[in-house]
């Protein structure tokens, strides 16, 4: 088995956990938002279209963070937090960025104990 099949059996079995909790699968546009969410700690009834993609910026920043690409920085006075850029992201195909991603909200949500 090389490292692909393994990521994908990894997110097909978080996938299965979200449907459980949710019941549907998310895609990766919602998991996000789910971190975001997470992180910014606040549940509202709604979010607008920019808080929705601040939110999540945030998740990116948070999941990247795990691996050094971003540091917290502290939050805004309307609660929002920040981070630092601390190295370069790296160069990657389509596929590639997905695969990064994904490894990065399974360890996500590994050290949430989900």
């Amino acid at each position: 088995m090389n490292l692909h099949d393994d990521l994908q059996v990894r997110w097909w079995n978080l996938e299965a956990k979200l449907v459980e909790r949710f019941g549907k699968k998310p895609d990766m546009e919602t998991i996000l938002f789910l971190v975001g969410i997470q992180e910014f700690g606040e549940i509202r009834e709604k979010f607008s279209k920019e808080q929705k993609q601040d939110l999540m910026h945030v998740a990116v920043c948070s999941l990247l963070s795990q691996s050094g690409y971003y540091e917290y920085a502290g939050t805004d006075a309307d609660g929002w937090p920040h981070f630092k850029q601390l190295k370069t992201l790296p160069v990657l195909n389509p596929k590639e960025q997905e695969d990064f991603l994904k490894d990065h909200v399974l360890l996500y949500f590994e050290k949430q104990g989900f």
